[in-house]
């Protein structure tokens, strides 16, 4: 695991992921923080509001965090992950 990179996930659910983003995420290695878990850091509120939290979580939020971890995957460097790590510690000091 490293510091930064795109969060692990429920293998039921990655199991779900079309196969090609599959081999994206998971050719990288997993962190702590990433894109996707800023952006959905409030993840539990959100599926507390849905009338069904587990399509909500298939059908909406699943999809943009994969894009997310996708997209780190893609563009990945050490600017990118400083950027996030910036993010993350900004995050924490802000609650």
């Amino acid at each position: 695991m490293s510091l930064v990179g795109p969060r692990p996930d429920v293998p039921r659910y990655v199991a779900l992921w079309p196969a090609a983003l599959r081999e994206r995420v998971l050719a990288v290695r997993p962190g702590i923080t990433d894109p996707a878990s800023l952006e959905f850091r409030d993840e539990a509120s959100l599926l507390a509001q849905a009338a069904d939290p587990e399509r909500e979580y298939l059908d909406v939020i699943l999809p943009r965090k994969l894009a997310r971890a996708a997209d780190y995957a893609d563009h990945a460097s050490l600017w990118t992950d400083i950027a996030v790590i910036g993010r993350s510690v900004g995050v924490l000091f802000s609650r």
